[in-house]
């Protein structure tokens, strides 16, 4: 295959499609979601044996917990993908709704109308689920979708994107709307994020090297984030019980993904009594500690932390641990070592809920629950194209009105400007 002569075509018809998908309308959009969620419903033992392939493949090549946890579709996996769509269908819609809109002094009215950003280009790993979710908000929000998954889910991508297009034609619109790459050819990612001319914003999902690769070699905005160093201040004015609760979840509920805990930080005056419990939870549950000295002192089983495990996404069965003075001292540490991507407080004391709010600059912050709430479906966005800790063009679970952009319309009736 000529990578560069593939990749332009499916460029080319992925321009096509996202105007013909930008002008569909919301029912037209919607009912393309609601066939694709039947199709995979319909075709949930195809999308079974394609991903049992793979896992045994994985299996072979030894690939880590975190990667095969990603991987695996299940049966709750594949309901959880058809409701997304669902959900999402349900959704209003963004496409077209006009903001802001006020009357000038001129008699000219001036405001701003959220359109589509036209072909999206998601890059991700591991996740064939992803597949689906990318593909529903794209539709939704009236983009065209061009979606590179991993090689390790070829064949589960390809069984997902079926389904996509049989919801797509069933609904009267192009097949092209949502492409998936062919070629597990790593010079298509090159292509891909080089092609200006035909993609308008590039979605990253995947690991460290991935991300760093775009950002060197990208020609295209992004919206991304590098990786998840998320924390949970459990303050001396936090409930014990509540503190136990939010932070087992947090680094517990599930190891391998971008709003887990890595590193625990707990005021000096409950120190003592919450570590213990806590520890005692995360060891059996065969968790690795890594604490500062002090933390040591209180749970001597825990290994010594270095300066790099501060910084570290484990995406495993590692938390780093520290105990600090206060409040001031935990907001230094994130901001040191954090990531910008989810962090949470527990605390009774309101003011200081507020401060952390305020002060902590991540593109998620929370007060008395775990980071693990931190994704598109728990925020009510349906699901999620990704998470992005950048300032501009959306921060935070990206959903439809991450993928749209705004442009001023003006309204009159006669007016000239003198």
């Amino acid at each position: 295959m000529d990578v560069q002569t593939y990749m332009t075509g499916v460029g080319r018809q992925a321009r096509a499609a996202s105007r013909i998908l930008a002008k569909a309308d919301n029912g037209t959009r919607n009912r393309a979601l609601t066939e694709t969620a039947r199709a995979i419903e319909r075709d949930a033992k195809r999308l079974l044996e394609a991903n049992a392939r793979e896992l045994a493949e994985a299996k072979e090549k030894k690939l880590g917990a975190a990667m095969m946890d990603r991987l695996t579709l299940t049966p709750k996996v594949i309901e959880a993908m058809a409701d997304g769509l669902r959900q999402i269908a349900a959704l209003p819609d963004p496409v077209g709704e006009i903001v802001n809109l006020k009357e000038r002094p001129s008699g000219i009215k001036v405001g701003q109308m959220r359109v589509p950003l036209g072909v999206v280009g998601i890059i991700y790993e591991s996740r064939p689920n992803v597949t689906a979710d990318a593909a529903g908000l794209c539709i939704k929000s009236g983009n065209a979708a061009i979606l590179r998954g991993g090689s390790e889910a070829i064949h589960s991508n390809q069984a997902i994107a079926a389904c996509v297009h049989a919801g797509l034609k069933a609904a009267g619109l192009p097949e092209a709307a949502v492409q998936v790459v062919e070629t597990t050819d790593r010079a298509a990612v090159g292509e891909l994020i080089t092609m200006q001319d035909y993609v308008d914003v590039i979605v990253p999902r995947g690991g460290k090297d991935l991300i760093e690769r775009l950002m060197r070699e990208s020609r295209i905005p992004m919206i991304k984030h590098l990786h998840g160093v998320c924390h949970t201040y459990v303050d001396d004015r936090a409930d014990l019980d509540k503190a136990v609760r939010i932070a087992d979840n947090a680094k517990t509920q599930r190891l391998g993904t971008c709003n887990t805990m890595e590193t625990l930080l707990v005021a000096r005056g409950i120190a003592r009594k919450v570590l213990p419990p806590l520890c005692k939870i995360y060891f059996e549950k065969g968790i690795e500690l890594r604490g500062d000295e002090e933390a040591r002192k209180i749970v001597p089983e825990m290994r010594p932390a270095t300066e790099e495990d501060w910084y570290t996404e484990y995406l495993g069965p590692i938390l780093a641990v520290r105990v600090v003075k206060d409040l001031d001292e935990a907001i230094e540490h994130i901001a040191t070592y954090g990531s910008q991507h989810t962090d949470a407080i527990v605390t009774e004391d309101p003011a200081r809920g507020q401060r952390f709010l305020r002060e902590v600059d991540s593109s998620s912050v929370i007060v008395n629950a775990s980071t693990r709430f931190a994704d598109g479906y728990e925020y009510g966005l349906g699901a999620e194209i990704g998470i992005s800790t950048d300032k501009l063009h959306a921060r935070g679970p990206v959903g439809l009105e991450g993928l749209t952009s705004l442009k001023y319309v003006v309204i009159g009736d006669g007016q000239i400007r003198t």
